[in-house]
């Protein structure tokens, strides 16, 4: 060995040993979505509420909206602040708030980049839209087709259309109303369905959605589970114990939460398989909300069992009033929930933080087909003599394509 290699190695092999560190640690790049649209409910309504005059759920109105990052005003998102599309979207650099669909100030620049379809109050089962007199999903899947006539008229015509609603993130989150609404507290859907067979009834109803969204083009897809509901501070209300000090949650209802969850979980990769070209990722939500709840002071959270809207124990929408006594907007900041039912800010961006890894494992480019040799193989080869040619080499074999992401990998929310 010479006395410049004699120098030069160890630089070498500490330059491997850094740059492998760095590969290995380096996260992965963030997927390229060409937009994004979003179907379901109030957890993804941005204010198409505000435009349905007979609707019964609205958050148009203070205290709603307060630590909104673009205002600071009510917007129609059932939260003091962004919901979790918004945060999706700003994590992806599309845009920092998704606009909904029924805004009559849309631009075409929010057109090309996506808009919101959900309303609140509805779900799966048209009765529960029915009652809330929001936008039944299937009346959703309307508005979309009638989105992509206007998007081909903003991009230059239909196939640049189609090419945009195949590359965007398409995120449905709907169903908690349906057992809130119509199983539990009105109970209307007990007379006719067990707890199986009305699970069973609205996943028919999740699997028909999916559908007509793969038919008007969408491919990339992320369906939401439910949350424990048994956790939320109405339902802790609806089982007559207002005492904060006594409130915990339902686990019957978390149990059946569950139940459902996994029907849903074995059915998205059931339905990838049966749509060619599609994407569609299970979005557990159940499993960080409750640690949330159950283990607030690891997120810095003080309250779980009411929200920060008046006595926090059934306060929502037309209840939660811009005369309604709150915790305060830099306080909202320590409660898992603003009103009876939904989320703080706080508390999505904690999920999302918390989960969004999910997505980028899920949606991010594979790896390239030939993988790069370990750290102890370039070690090796730096220490390791070059072998003698060998008289009759045999054909190196092509390297297998490294495997897509597994379908059933769950991505959260």
């Amino acid at each position: 060995m010479s006395r410049l290699s004699y120098y030069l190695l160890p630089a070498t092999i500490l330059l491997l040993i850094v740059t492998a560190t760095a590969a290995a640690t380096s996260p992965p790049p963030i997927p390229k979505f060409t937009g994004i649209l979003v179907f379901g409910d109030s957890t993804m309504d941005t204010g198409n509420n505000n435009h349905i005059p007979l609707a019964v759920f609205k958050a148009n109105h203070k205290p709603y909206g307060g630590n909104f990052p673009l205002g600071h005003k009510p917007t129609g998102r059932f939260c003091d602040g962004s919901l979790i599309p918004d945060m999706v979207a700003g994590r992806l650099n599309i845009k920092q708030a998704v606009p909904a669909y029924m805004d009559p100030d849309l631009t075409d620049e929010d057109i090309r980049t996506g808009v919101v379809f959900a309303s609140s109050g509805t779900g799966y089962d048209d009765l529960t839209a029915a009652i809330a007199q929001a936008i039944p999903m299937g009346k959703q899947v309307e508005m979309f087709r009638e989105y992509i006539g206007r998007l081909a008229g903003v991009v230059g015509g239909m196939e640049e259309a189609n090419r945009t609603v195949g590359g965007a993130l398409v995120l449905i989150s709907s169903g908690t109303n349906d057992f809130v609404d119509n199983y539990y507290d009105l109970k209307i859907r007990r007379l006719v369905y067990d707890l199986g067979q009305y699970q069973d009834f609205l996943l028919a109803k999740v699997e028909a959605f999916v559908k007509d969204i793969y038919s008007l083009g969408g491919r990339l897809m992320v369906v939401s589970g439910l949350p424990p509901i048994g956790c939320l501070p109405i339902q802790m209300s609806a089982s007559l114990e207002l005492n904060p000090h006594h409130r915990s949650c339902i686990q019957e209802q978390n149990s059946e939460s569950q139940s459902y969850n996994a029907k849903l979980e074995k059915l998205l990769p059931e339905l990838q398989a049966s749509l060619p070209g599609s994407k569609i990722a299970y979005a557990n939500v159940y499993d960080p909300l409750l640690d949330i709840v159950t283990e607030p002071q690891k997120y810095g959270f003080e309250e779980t069992r009411k929200g920060c809207c008046g006595t926090g124990l059934l306060e929502a929408a037309f209840l939660c009033s811009p005369w309604s006594p709150t915790c305060g907007d830099q306080m909202a900041a320590k409660y898992v929930f603003f009103d009876s039912i939904h989320p703080t800010e706080a508390t999505y961006r904690v999920l999302a933080d918390t989960l969004a890894g999910q997505l980028l494992s899920v949606y991010s480019p594979p790896p390239p087909p030939s993988p790069s040799p370990s750290p102890s193989e370039k070690l090796r080869s730096v220490y390791s003599p070059t072998p003698s040619p060998s008289p009759s080499p045999s054909p190196s074999p092509s390297p297998s394509p490294s495997p897509s992401p597994s379908p059933s990998s769950p991505i959260y929310f």
